[in-house]
């Protein structure tokens, strides 16, 4: 398999990006919160029934609400990144990591043809598509060459 290839052929779709997690503009940054704290993840996408509005992230959480000491009933609209940066499910992976490279971004929404979101597409996905490109780098063991100085077993 050649990765480079693979980067410009295969589409955003085949990384299975995860179901966005949606608020709209008025919900509190605590729900922004809540809803990340259960899904485990680091971002919710703002949006009311059409394009992404806006984006929330762990960072937006850290450096425009607790650096500054804002309280979490502000509305999300207040201190999301707005119109994010977004990605085509149908776009090649190596344009969304050429956007995310390029604005230091660890998310991506993922759009349909009007803007509306679809996914999440998060670095971490990217990785593990890479890694299957090299199987033998996942399956080295730690010492590949042991030397054991008794034999073990009966």
């Amino acid at each position: 398999m050649d990765l480079a290839k693979n980067l410009k052929i295969e589409s955003v779709e085949r990384l299975a990006p995860s179901k966005p997690a949606v608020l709209k503009p008025q919900d509190t940054v605590a729900e922004a919160v809540r809803r990340m704290q259960e899904r485990r993840i680091g971002c919710v996408v703002i949006a009311v029934d059409g394009p992404v509005l806006g984006i929330f992230t762990e960072r937006d959480l850290i450096n425009r609400v607790l650096t500054p000491g804002r309280s979490l009933d502000l509305p999300v609209s207040a201190v999301m990144t707005p119109e994010p940066m977004t990605v085509q499910r149908k776009e090649p992976i190596a344009q969304a990591m050429k956007r995310m490279q390029k604005g230091g971004y660890r998310h991506l929404p993922v759009v349909d043809e009007h803007g509306r979101p679809v996914g999440m597409l998060s670095i971490k996905r990217i990785v593990h598509y890479i890694v299957e490109h090299f199987p033998f780098i996942a399956n080295v063991p730690p010492t590949p060459d042991p030397v054991f100085p008794v034999r073990e077993g009966a």
